[in-house]
């Protein structure tokens, strides 16, 4: 009897228990908290969308406050984000701590609520390129986002195009910039708050837990990679590397740096959820074919195949096709003058050596330049090819040289021209 009652007093204590533990988790308000900083861009995109996801399977979220500080970013990027903030039933605002530019605009109105902390701003929504097209488009966009959540949609309009006057607020041919006290006066946002405690208090909003979800490291370094300037550096990089490494015998700095510059470019991209790693497969295909060229004379088929390769794969990492040719445009011409720099200048530079003739053989790294000086004017024949540094043979003495900036095929016979600080200049003889 005494095992009985002990029993049916833990049955009872467990069901009691479990309402307590049922009503609990039925009372439980979440409000969560999406930052929105640095630039906007696939990266960013990717972690809001995801994280957006993640809140529409919480049965318990009753609000999300987008804390935002951003200089603006990619707009196709920042439509992403939009439409996610927008396709969500529960409560959203828009914390605006510190600033809101240029596409950032367009994420701040994306909310039913709109707050600034106090000293942050809102506004100078123009596009790069203001053409009048693209213009047109964006100030749409702005106006019809704002149109949706109630939001002053010519306001919006003034913060991206220079043209719209506002009298006693903005003149023509400026664009409207918008600090938290002339926002509020305007009633172009709902108050000015300073923590989000006293946001949700004032929105008679009740809730029982703040959840903010912090941008992981992750995120943090694909958006530092994907962003519009790192990411066209980094290409830059990616190719001048490539042009050291095929002017140079082996493989040294220039490879180096390419692969440096390439990786973090693609590994960027997959991080951020723009591309797989089928793409880095077809950019790896091209970096062979470009290996495989080093070893043949001239600039054939292997060459022309892998720069194809590498430019097909930074194609398919993009978002758009529009940001793959400025970017591409962009690098080439920085590779373009670095080799015309290099053509002319290294032969003749002081540092030449440390930065590309890491194989010379130890016979001739120990010559002194008045040793060489017997070379002078005298033919020889290339036997490898020069490009522009290689080996020639003159007399059955085999030297490292330097072409005068031209590729010179093996086989071809060539004058020493010059000894410059150690180094050996050649030209070929017509």
């Amino acid at each position: 009897m005494k095992k009985r009652y002990l029993a049916f007093l833990l049955i009872i204590l467990i069901c009691v228990m479990s309402i307590f533990q049922v009503n609990a988790i039925e009372t439980n308000k979440n409000v969560y908290i999406i930052p929105i900083e640095g630039e906007i861009g696939p990266a960013l995109d990717q972690y809001v969308n995801d994280t957006m996801t993640n809140i529409k399977e919480d049965p318990n979220a009753v609000g999300i406050i987008f804390e935002i500080n951003t200089y603006g970013g990619r707009i196709d990027s920042a439509n992403n984000i939009s439409k996610a903030m927008m396709d969500i039933d529960i409560p959203t605002i828009s914390f605006v701590n510190t600033k809101a530019v240029s596409a950032g605009v367009l994420l701040a109105i994306s909310s039913d609520t709109i707050i600034m902390a106090p000293g942050s701003t809102i506004g100078s929504a123009e596009t790069i390129p203001n053409t009048e097209k693209i213009l047109s488009e964006w100030t749409s966009s702005l106006r019809t986002v704002a149109q949706k959540k109630g939001h002053s949609a010519k306001i919006v309009a003034a913060m991206a195009d220079k043209s719209i006057e506002i009298a006693g607020l903005i003149e023509k041919d400026k664009l409207l910039n918008l600090t938290a006290q002339e926002a509020k006066e305007v009633g172009f946002i709902d108050s000015i708050e300073s923590s989000y405690n006293n946001i949700l208090q004032n929105m008679d909003l009740e809730y029982t837990d703040i959840i903010k979800v912090p941008i992981s490291g992750t995120v943090k370094l694909a958006q530092i990679a994907t962003s519009t300037y790192i990411s066209t550096i980094l290409l830059a990089l990616g190719f001048i590397g490539i042009i050291v490494e095929i002017l140079t015998p082996g493989f040294g700095i220039g490879g180096t740096i390419s692969l440096m510059a390439f990786g973090i470019y693609f590994g960027g991209a997959i991080l951020a959820g723009n591309t797989t790693w089928a793409v880095l497969l077809v950019f790896l295909v091209g970096i062979i074919l470009l290996f495989i060229e080093t070893f043949i004379p001239g600039f054939g088929i292997p060459g022309i195949g892998g720069i194809i390769s590498i430019i097909i794969s930074i194609f398919m990492a993009s978002d758009n096709a529009a940001t793959a040719i400025i970017s591409l445009l962009i690098a080439f011409i920085c590779t373009i003058i670095a080799f015309i720099l290099l053509l002319k200048y290294a032969p003749r530079n002081k540092y030449f050596d440390s930065i590309i003739l890491k194989t010379q053989i130890k016979g001739d790294e120990e010559e002194k330049t008045n040793e060489k000086e017997k070379y002078l004017n005298k033919e020889g024949i290339a036997i490898s090819m020069l490009r522009p540094v290689g080996k020639i043979d003159i007399d059955g003495d085999i030297l490292e040289v330097i072409s005068e900036g031209v590729f010179i095929e093996k086989g071809s016979r060539v004058v020493v021209t010059n000894i410059n600080d150690n180094k050996i200049i050649v030209k070929k003889i017509d």
